[in-house]
This record gives structure tokens, sequence and C-alpha cells, in this order.
């Protein structure tokens, strides 16, 4: 179900008061979307992180240049028998 867009301010108070007087169903639905919402958020936070930035730069460099292992390799490298 699609919901519409709507932006009102409303005091934080009156929020988790409205926010109490949900079911269960509701509150689980809005923490679901606020998850998706926060983590969302934190990924962009990230992307736009300079040390980020030069990490992913890094690897990316590492990738073209064939300095990697494959997943296969990795785990054969590393399995204990």
């Amino acid at each position: 179900m699609p919901y519409a867009s709507v932006r009102l301010t409303i005091p934080f108070d009156s929020l988790v008061e409205s926010i109490t007087n949900l079911s269960p169903k509701e509150k689980l639905q809005l923490w679901r979307l606020l998850n998706e919402q926060i983590a969302q958020m934190e990924e962009e936070l990230l992307e736009q992180d300079p040390l980020i930035q030069a990490q992913i730069q890094e690897a990316r460099e590492a990738y073209h240049a064939g300095d990697y292992l494959t997943i296969e390799e990795y785990l054969a490298r590393h399995r204990t028998v």
C-alpha cells in the first residue's frame, strides 16, 4: 500500500504519544520503515566520508591491477582440514 507524503511539524512528545497508541502491527510497520530509512541514510553518510571514499578508490585500483583473491581462492587458503 503506497503512502502519501505529507510534511507536518509535530511536537516530538505528540509523536511519541501517537506511536504509543498504534497497534502492534502498525508499530512493526513503522519500525521497518524507520529501519530502512536509517540504513539508507547511514549508507549515504558513509559514501560521503573521505576515508571511505579513499578506501573504495584503493580497492578499485587493486581490483583493476588484478591484486585480489576470489572468494573461492580465499576459502581454499583458509580452510582447515
